[in-house]
């Protein structure tokens, strides 16, 4: 199986991308709205096909991703059945598996922070997925959303700390930049739920945390009640001045050769490489009139550069000239790109 681990930093929340390596198809967990360009983009390089969107409950700190991920790829969405999220294809009730081909879920119902609150165990049990039920150390609130310190308690002792002590521990958030834990580690050290406490303890605990409303709650609620459907069931706007415009993983905006060839003219074309390279590798005859800028030196000649039309800049292989992508956003040009695998495949075209 193929995992990662994916982390957002404005709402500190991590989605976690499962494959199966064999077939290429892929959940992914708790996925931000924000974050669906880099996720897709993941998904893109490692040759994998989104199956499934899943959440752990409605969250309140952020958006999920959900609705959107559906639109781009024709994913399905899961989440529990009680929420009752608008656009759930598969709603999930405590002990049923599912999954896509090569990686099986247990869905199991751990209720008290939301009540919809659920927690996701790989079929073997080297893993577990519990959302804010169980974080590192700590657990969710239990002060709205129909949230209950007595039923998170019996939630976590029931459900999770059953599970074997080796089974990883992988929460939806962590505020101080922990990644796992395991049963065994939250069973004997956890801070609210660990070691000798009994539901008194935890309870108590609980009722006397006085913590801020989430700052995005008022919105990110209801968004997630329609499975982070916008209220106009409008997709955000990308750019449009390329069709075949996308991101890489690495931030980088590319688009490919057979893209460029068939719109030279509408492009101001940026060669970053070193004068030797233009005169011993000179480019295709259809890409003439091209702008030459060294990469070492464009920061200072960034003038040079026309406003009038967007950007691609291309160098041999394509490394020197994502940087310069860069360099350009930092000078104010919003419509950039590298040319993918840069001069190299343009001889095929």
């Amino acid at each position: 199986m193929l995992f990662r681990q994916l982390f957002d930093a404005a709402s500190s929340t991590y989605t976690y991308l499962l494959a199966d390596s064999a077939s290429g198809e892929a959940l992914l967990i708790d996925p931000v709205f924000e974050q669906s360009t880099r996720d897709l983009s993941l998904l893109h390089e490692l040759g994998l096909t989104l199956k499934l969107v899943v959440d752990t409950h409605a969250h309140a700190d952020h958006v999920t991703a959900a609705w959107l991920l559906k639109q781009k790829t024709g994913c399905q969405i899961a989440s529990a059945a009680v929420i009752n999220a608008e656009h759930v294809d598969l709603p999930l009730q405590h002990g049923q598996r599912f999954g896509v081909k090569g990686v099986e879920l247990e869905a199991r119902a751990t209720p008290g922070h939301t009540d919809g609150c659920m927690s996701y165990v790989l079929s073997d049990e080297s893993m577990v997925f519990t959302g804010d039920a169980l974080l590192i150390r700590g657990c969710g609130r239990s002060d709205f959303q129909q949230g209950n310190p007595h039923t998170l308690y019996h939630s976590v002792v029931e459900q999770l700390f059953s599970l074997p002590d080796s089974c990883a521990v992988y929460p939806a958030h962590d505020y101080n930049g922990r990644t796992a834990s395991s049963i065994d580690e939250e069973r004997r050290c956890n801070a609210r739920l660990g070691g000798n406490a009994n539901e008194a303890d935890f309870v108590g605990y609980m009722q006397a945390l006085k913590l801020p409303h989430p700052k995005r709650i008022a919105e990110a609620v209801p968004a997630n009640l329609r499975s982070g459907c916008p209220q106009d069931g409008q997709l955000p706007p990308e750019p449009d001045w390329s069709s075949d415009l996308r991101m890489t993983y690495a931030g980088i905006p590319e688009v490919g050769p057979q893209w460029l060839m068939e719109h030279r003219d509408a492009v101001t074309l940026l060669d970053v490489r070193e004068p030797a390279e233009w005169q011993n590798e000179p480019l295709p005859a259809q890409l003439e009139t091209v702008l030459q800028i060294p990469i070492g030196s464009l920061a200072e000649r960034v003038a040079e550069v026309p406003q009038g039309k967007p950007v691609v800049a291309l160098c041999r292989s394509g490394k020197r000239s994502s940087l310069a992508t860069g360099v350009l956003r930092s000078a104010g040009f919003e419509q950039v790109a590298s040319l993918h695998g840069g001069v190299l495949p343009l001889a095929q075209h």
